[in-house]
């Protein structure tokens, strides 16, 4: 769309389009320039700008100056339709915006890393305590496990000695019983003679009092194997 620069002898003003134009003071001597223009021409040069002059031409006298061979102030004084002034304050407020929205995205960024990093920390302490637990409950399987071999093992030597106990009970009555007949075996073949020579009495009776000292040691072993299985017997829990 065609744009237009107007100056009626103070500063510049524009880019207007023609529409707008009809709300500035325009003149037939007001100098206008647009783009593609050499110099500055008055508006009555402009074929368009017939319809908006409000006033009869007078001659003003326009000073020489450099704005009318040269592109326009306006144009210079402006950048992107605004006062410099006012594109500095832009530009500075958006510095400014800016600036805070990286401060901000680096702030954000780096509570981020830490909060990723609390969160690790804290996974790792949760793997910690739950490798401690499952560490504290195989040790406690464990000494589960040795308690009930232990209880196992002593109640399988407890019923062993147990039974030995009453297996030598047996013996010793029947290593007695033994003894008694032996001595009076003994007896018998001190007293009578039946058809036999003192040598053989006497083989009789040497005969006789060697199985009764067998037998005495017997029952003495037995008898001491009694007790040792006792005392074992009280040292098992």
């Amino acid at each position: 769309m065609k744009t237009y620069y107007s100056n009626n002898g103070g500063e510049n003003e524009g880019p207007f389009t023609l529409e707008e134009l009809k709300s500035q003071p325009i003149l037939k001597e007001t100098l206008v320039w647009t783009k593609g223009m050499e110099k500055w021409q008055p508006a009555h040069t402009f074929p368009e700008l017939q319809a908006l002059f409000h006033s009869p031409v007078v001659d003003i006298p326009i000073k020489k100056s450099g704005y009318m061979e040269e592109i326009p102030a306006s144009k210079k004084a402006t950048v992107l339709g605004l006062k410099k002034s006012y594109f500095y304050l832009v530009v500075l407020l958006a510095i400014i915006f800016v600036g805070v929205g990286v401060l901000k995205y680096l702030q954000q960024s780096k509570q981020a890393i830490l909060d990723e990093r609390n969160k690790e920390t804290q996974y790792g302490n949760v793997q910690v305590e739950i490798q401690q637990k499952e560490a504290n409950q195989d040790r406690i399987q464990q000494e589960i496990q040795k308690r009930i071999v232990s209880e196992n093992n002593a109640k399988f030597r407890k019923d062993t000695i147990t039974s030995r106990i009453e297996e030598v009970k047996q013996l010793l009555v029947q290593s007695k019983q033994d003894l008694a007949l032996l001595k009076e075996d003994l007896q018998n073949a001190e007293k009578f003679r039946l058809l036999r020579n003192e040598e053989r009495k006497q083989d009789q009776i040497d005969a006789a009092q060697i199985e009764i000292e067998t037998k005495i040691k017997s029952i003495d072993n037995l008898d001491n194997e009694l007790n040792r299985l006792y005392l074992e017997l009280e040292t098992i829990h």
